[in-house]
């Protein structure tokens, strides 16, 4: 679970409202350990560089084609890109002149990252906003996002991590704890077998990260969110979503956050090659009926859980 290398970063993103309080800067990184089936950001599972085609944006002019030296560009191949022939030389990037291949993960250094969000300070200060780490997993890469956490403390602006949760606590809470104000925890699915069916791990080291940042969180002045995305079939089950309830309200949760589904993520594994189980799904593709979400909401107010 300990990596020391410097992450790839996929994106910042700037005014963003949607990934904590007031408006802020959002930096996705690349690496995870889950493998949900639904992730939004498919992109972000693997730690390492990849190649992203756009077919909406290729002008087929065969630049790319001429200039790749191991032939992997071909209009016959299903996703464009024969990966297995792929080097990652970014030849094929550097060549292409619509935009339609793009290098996915890039390895920036803190200074950069300042540089790039520290302009939008006037922003989060007059909002309430901040840095948001999200992903991908930026608990994944502690050595770094604990560099990249006291460089942007010093500067005095709110933190913010979104996780996924597995991680060693140890290790999180003296490297990274001191230096956030606000963790966006999710807990996706109670039942260990589902969890490793749809999400690739266990969960009990999940649940039990939950537990022990819950107990001490609040005492430190620190908010500690839960939040549970609705997948159609997976995660929004009453079961499911009745189990979370409970073991929210055993540990004396009295807040969450339940995510409407979103189905965009489908267009990006076409983009990166993967295969999509689920672009044939009907309820899949969709964007969730609010009913969903209502149900949802109100089996935990039942519990006496706010969302």
């Amino acid at each position: 679970m300990t990596n020391t290398q410097t992450p790839l970063v996929l994106d910042i993103k700037g005014n963003s409202l949607d990934d904590g309080p007031g408006i802020r800067s959002v930096i996705f990184f690349k690496g995870c350990p889950l493998s949900c089936v639904w992730c939004h950001n498919p992109e972000s599972k693997k730690a390492g560089p990849e190649i992203a085609f756009d077919k909406g944006r290729c002008i087929d002019c065969g630049a790319c084609r001429e200039t790749c030296p191991e032939q992997a560009l071909s209009k016959a191949n299903p996703f464009y890109i024969d990966r297995k022939r792929c080097t990652l030389c970014f030849a094929c990037v550097a060549a292409c002149p619509s935009g339609a291949l793009e290098q996915v993960g890039k390895e920036m250094p803190v200074t950069d990252i300042l540089e790039q969000v520290l302009p939008d300070k006037p922003f989060f200060d007059a909002s309430g906003g901040g840095v948001t780490l999200s992903g991908g997993e930026p608990t994944l890469f502690m050595d770094f996002t604990a560099d990249l956490l006291t460089a942007i403390k010093r500067e005095d602006i709110h933190t913010l991590v979104e996780t996924c949760g597995l991680f060693d606590a140890e290790r999180f809470v003296t490297m990274l704890y001191p230096m956030l104000d606000t963790i966006y925890f999710d807990i996706k699915i109670i039942d260990p077998t589902a969890h490793k069916t749809y999400c690739g791990v266990p969960n009990d080291r999940i649940l039990a990260n939950f537990a022990t940042l819950f107990a001490r969180a609040p005492k430190d002045g620190k908010t500690l969110l839960p939040r549970t995305p609705l997948i159609p079939g997976i995660t929004d089950t009453e079961k499911n979503i009745t189990d979370i309830a409970a073991f929210l309200k055993k540990l004396g949760v009295t807040q969450s956050a339940l995510l409407a589904y979103n189905p965009l993520w489908h267009d990006k594994t076409d983009k990166i090659g993967t295969p999509d189980p689920y672009k044939t799904d009907k309820a899949m593709t969709a964007f969730a009926d609010n009913s969903v979400l209502e149900k949802s909401r109100k089996i935990f107010a039942e519990a006496g859980i706010e969302t």
